[in-house]
């Protein structure tokens, strides 16, 4: 009888290290969907390109509407801006110094520069 017990408390035991296991392996799983979801502009903001560009007008970088302006009829111009933003640049928009994003992967990049030359025209100055 208390062999009986015994077995049958290992067979309870082993049941809630399996559901445990399960759970634990749906808890990542949700992280990683829940980390391919991010937003591009949740991407701009995390690597702080909101802190230089506006999504319209400037702050101390162009915004991104007169960004998409210039380069709207490029077909090269996400390569050029993806490369820009991991690089940096000088004198494209002035005197102005766009420092290196080396933070920014080559993939983010990209979604940047597709995302940045997405943004409608600005409306007219008054």
């Amino acid at each position: 009888m208390r062999a009986l017990r015994v077995s049958h408390r290992r067979h309870r035991v082993s049941r809630w290290w399996y559901v445990a296991a399960v759970a634990l392996l749906a808890g990542c799983a949700l992280e990683v969907t829940a980390q391919t979801v991010m937003t591009p502009q949740d991407l701009a903001r995390k690597n702080g390109c909101m802190a230089c560009h506006g999504i319209v007008h400037k702050q101390v970088g162009p915004g991104f509407a007169q960004v998409a302006e210039r380069y709207r009829n490029d077909a090269d111009a996400p390569g050029r801006l993806a490369a820009k933003i991991r690089n940096g640049s000088v004198g494209t928009w002035g005197r102005l110094i766009m420092p290196q994003q080396t933070q920014v992967g080559d993939a983010d990049a990209q979604v940047l520069a597709r995302w940045v030359l997405s943004q409608p025209s600005p409306p007219p100055a008054r």
